[in-house]
């Protein structure tokens, strides 16, 4: 995936002066060999920091290695205005960790207090205002250390990835689909740009590209994806033609950034102009970490794109859309893994999920559509979804989301595709996520997500939380376990 960044990880240490500075770099040694045993990428930083000019000389040493993400690490207690001082004047992605005492045959002259270190680091971070990520028992030897930094990885390729992301956006949101709203100011808080574009602007990139000399080997190129597939191979000019215009439009208007992801409008009047539907387009880009949404659903772009980042695999965007009926639940058996009916649910979209996702993949129609734009005659204007069903995995669904109001909030929640047929048309699989019906009332519908879902093709909660919990989103829902009641939930059930 060509459209994701690349970590370089830093690991330095930090020492107080009134503790054994060698006790601090001996511990950081001990992580940066453990790592290399685990095969986890870093880099290990000569400077230890100990006062302010240390700051600027390790300042230098990140730039000179081309070091764009940091882990701090307290092999002693750690001073904390130089270590948060650090954390401010590099500015990318920050996670802390301290080391614990070895042995208690060396307590005296070989004991750091980074324990207690931390808490003065972190009290310094609120005052300078950071978020860095801190893991949940911060404080290990080296092997335990070094999973922290691999832990750390996706997390911080994830912040990277928005800070230098750009999401093209083509027309307005549908009129019947303003639930995808996207105010715009939060996403220049997280540092992403945003260049809104008409309609006009879509077609007119798509008339440009007539005659490009890259139509017909993206043709062909599409040709070999489908295979058998194939069921419509005079329209792939017209789809390879649309995939040259998006891709010089990018190309032309990434401008300072240096990733860019799109949310397009289309329907009901890019079929009449355009002749085709995007779909299969939309899920060749998002193969490639470049994620195209439907219906100009912007915070669903970047939810994909949050997801690739995290998981460096293709995600996809659904519709949370159907409930599974009882006649499949009953002879699915041993399929349902013992889920029940509640937790079960119908992820759909028209054809945008990447063939690579799909069983037996295939270009049809969009029958939604067909219905709507061309309903006496054979499908012609409504060619172009990609379809099949979603291949049974692990998966994580997940959204970042601004409110009406401009709050940013998100959601997660684990759970898998099941290898269950879901007998209807469509990119659609049966989802199972356990306690789902409880979380649709509670989270989906109480809190007003909107009805597209990003998916992720693993479990990835872990990294999505850190994640979301560095950007400074304060509202992070997932699923409850049954004993535990959400807060508007009536407890005389």
């Amino acid at each position: 995936m060509k459209n994701l960044p690349t970590v370089t990880m830093g690991l330095i240490a930090v020492s107080r002066d009134c503790f054994p500075v060698e006790l601090s770099r001996t511990r950081r040694e001990k992580v940066a060999a453990a790592a290399k045993k685990k095969k986890i990428d870093l880099i290990e930083l000569d400077t230890v920091i100990e006062n302010e000019a240390d700051v600027l000389k390790a300042l230098q040493e990140i730039a000179d290695k081309k070091i764009n993400a940091l882990t701090v690490f307290l092999g002693n207690f750690g001073p904390e205005g130089p270590t948060t001082l650090l954390m401010q004047k590099f500015g990318g992605p920050v996670m802390l960790a301290a080391a614990a005492e070895e042995t208690g045959e060396d307590l005296y002259g070989g004991r750091g207090d980074a324990y207690c270190g931390m808490l003065n680091a972190s009290y310094n971070t609120g005052l300078r205002s950071l978020r860095p990520c801190i893991p949940d028992y911060p404080v290990g030897t080296a092997g335990g250390i070094a999973d922290m930094i691999g832990n750390f990885h996706p997390v911080a390729r994830t912040i990277l990835g928005l800070k230098k992301l750009k999401i093209f956006s083509f027309g307005p949101r549908p009129h019947d689909f303003l639930a995808c709203n996207a105010p715009i100011k939060p996403l220049y808080d997280l540092g992403v740009e945003i260049m809104e574009n008409s309609e006009l602007d879509l077609y007119d990139l798509y008339l440009s590209a007539e005659g490009s000399r890259d139509v017909d080997a993206i043709a062909e190129d599409m040709a070999k994806e489908l295979g058998a597939g194939n069921t419509y191979p005079p329209l792939l000019k017209k789809l390879a033609q649309y995939e040259s215009g998006l891709l010089a439009f990018l190309e032309t208007n990434l401008g300072a950034s240096d990733y860019g992801i799109f949310a397009n409008k289309c329907w009901p009047s890019f079929e009449k102009y355009f002749t085709f539907v995007p779909c299969f387009v939309n899920s060749r880009l998002t193969a490639r970490g470049m994620p195209v949404s439907c219906e100009v659903d912007i915070y669903g772009a970047l939810s994909e794109y949050i997801a690739a980042c995290a998981t460096q695999s293709v995600p996809t965007l659904l519709d949370i859309n159907n409930t599974v009926p009882a006649d499949m639940v009953n002879a699915a058996g041993k399929k349902m893994k013992g889920y029940r009916q509640t937790d079960l649910f119908m992820g759909f979209h028209c054809g945008n999920t990447a063939s690579s996702c799909l069983v037996n993949p295939a270009m049809k129609h969009q029958l939604i559509m067909h219905r709507l734009m061309e309903p006496d005659n054979d499908p012609d204007i409504t060619r172009g979804t990609l379809e099949g069903r979603l291949k049974p995995s692990e998966i994580t669904i997940f959204r970042l989301q601004s409110t009406a109001d401009t709050t940013l909030r998100s959601y997660m929640a684990q759970g898998e595709i099941l290898d269950i047929d879901p007998r209807s048309f469509g990119g659609i699989g049966v989802f199972g996520i356990k306690e789902m019906g409880r979380y649709y009332r509670h989270v989906l519908i109480e809190k007003r997500f909107p009805h597209h879902t990003a998916v992720a093709f693993a479990h990835a909660g872990k990294t999505l939380f850190e994640a979301v919990k560095m950007l400074g989103v304060e509202e992070i829902f997932y699923n409850q376990p049954k004993e535990e009641r959400y807060g508007s939930e009536n407890p005389f059930q």
